[in-house]
């Protein structure tokens, strides 16, 4: 029987991390001198990054059971769904169907073949999705400049095992590593206003994160234009809770010049106006 790719690579990690956990008490010795002291680093070089892209990707394997395409499978590029989890996208119909890439077996082997590997699409929940966060660990460990590590960890950390404070933690790490970082900003200041309840902080939070995209360069504002919009349309949402209607206004305005439906922020800019009207005497 041929080897998954993912049983292979899981193997060569797992030897890789014998063998830095073996070598360790001498690395001290090769960091003489260098400002870096991360272990990792010096064991995997450039191509730490490499690995933690696939530590990231085991993740998502495991998010699906086991169920997951390989290089060779029609979706194999398409983005991993845990980040769209994280973001609050809900799996359709249609995502479901495109997940089912084995399709029809091509012959009996093939159909005879399915009998002893995972040939339904399923998801961790209640409480197994932490089978996913030694893999962000790992990835975090080795490549601690993406941001998709920390946001989605701290994802599954507070929405699914109920561990806010470490959540908290994994974000705040990311942001000692991406201290420019506005997606982080904003999944920080999402804790604060949704788990942790403190709308104060919440609204400091993501006022620094428009400071950091504005003070960015014009190519990563193209780039993270979509948290732009998302960081401000989460704070015209907290002050018009708060009753600051006109901060509100202010704030919709700025999230229509990047919004692909400003429209709709125009609906809720009405919806605002007429609470205004209406308090006027």
């Amino acid at each position: 029987m041929k080897a998954s790719p993912f049983f292979i690579l899981a193997g060569l990690a797992t030897l890789a991390f014998t063998l830095a956990v073996k070598l360790e008490p001498e690395a001290a010795g090769w960091t003489q001198g260098q400002n870096s002291g991360n272990f990792l680093g010096l064991m995997f070089g450039d191509g730490r990054k490499l690995l933690a892209n696939q530590f990231f990707t085991m993740a998502d394997v495991y998010f699906h059971s086991g169920y997951y395409p390989s290089i060779f499978d029609k979706n194999s590029s398409e983005q991993k769904e845990i980040i769209s989890a994280s973001h609050g996208k809900k799996e359709t119909e249609e995502d479901e169907k495109n997940e089912d890439f084995l399709g029809r077996p091509k012959d009996w082997i093939d159909a005879f073949g399915r009998n002893f590997k995972i040939t339904t699409h399923t998801h961790l929940e209640h409480g197994n999705e932490r089978e996913i966060l030694p893999w962000l660990r790992l990835a975090a460990d080795l490549d601690p400049h993406k941001i998709d590590t920390f946001t989605v960890g701290a994802f599954f950390l507070r929405d699914h095992l109920n561990r806010p404070d470490q959540a908290e933690a994994f974000l705040r790490e990311g942001l000692r590593q991406n201290p420019d970082s506005a997606e982080l900003l904003f999944e920080l200041g999402r804790f604060y206003n949704d788990s942790a309840h403190e709308v104060d902080r919440a609204r400091n939070v993501w006022e620094l994160g428009v400071r950091k995209f504005l003070q960015a360069s014009p190519a990563d504002q193209k780039e993270d234009k979509l948290i732009f919009e998302e960081i401000v349309v989460h704070l015209a949402y907290l002050e018009e809770q708060s009753g600051n209607y006109a901060q509100a206004i202010n704030w919709f305005r700025a999230a229509q010049k990047v919004s692909p439906n400003p429209g709709a922020l125009e609906a809720q800019i009405v919806e605002i106006q007429k609470k205004i009207s209406a308090k006027q005497p």
